[in-house]
């Protein structure tokens, strides 16, 4: 940030359109450099958020921040990369917001910052997860299987088996939040699927 960009920083400058079909060159540096600005603290945002699923069991045997660590966990000490266990650890964090749709929320959040195959899995999970469950609350146990012929079928169903159905166990050794905080921050430093990645890198 050079000198005139710290001190409109600083000034808290604020663009002076009242449309944005008005805005001006200097309006668009202005929010862009604030923009950045918040953007770089977008992984305190996403950890303060998925703290909120501390304590909130719902019925399970562990809380839902306790599952959301056991599975990014369980997926670390296999040996996933670090992307995949990111989107592991955040698989479930749209459950505050998201009570019919929580894996549309999660997916959404990390869309920018994982690749396509890691992103379906967030996304789809949801109706594999019910192979384990749809079937004691009359709902169809093998929805997942209308993904059959997509090239990510198998993922999303070994995510679900190996990593997600697998972790409510109130004896695992998990590892903490603080644990996966530098994957967190690093997954998330910069966009790499996002109409606004240029802006990124310009910054």
């Amino acid at each position: 940030m050079d000198a005139t960009e710290k001190t409109r920083h600083e000034a808290g400058q604020r663009a002076k359109f009242r449309e944005m079909k008005e805005g001006t060159k200097e309006d668009w540096d202005i929010i862009s450099e604030q923009y950045m600005a918040f953007a770089k603290g977008l992984p305190d945002r996403v950890l303060e958020h998925l703290k909120l699923l501390e304590g909130d069991f719902g019925g399970f045997p562990v809380c839902r921040l306790e599952h959301s660590l056991q599975t990014a966990t369980r997926a670390h000490r296999d040996r996933r990369g670090e992307e995949y266990v990111v989107m592991a650890l955040l698989h479930d964090i749209g459950d505050t917001l998201g009570t019919y749709n929580h894996p549309d929320v999660a997916a959404a959040l990390i869309k920018p910052f994982v690749s396509e195959e890691n992103h379906w899995i967030c996304q789809n999970h949801g109706a594999f997860q019910g192979y384990y469950y749809f079937h004691h609350v009359g709902m169809d146990r093998d929805l997942g299987d209308s993904f059959r012929s997509h090239p990510h079928f198998d993922a999303c169903a070994e995510f679900c088996e190996k990593y997600d159905q697998a972790a409510f166990d109130p004896d695992y050794d998990s590892e903490p939040l603080s644990f996966f905080e530098p994957m967190v921050r690093r997954v998330m430093a910069r966009p790499i699927n996002s109409i606004y990645a240029k802006v990124a890198e310009n910054t």
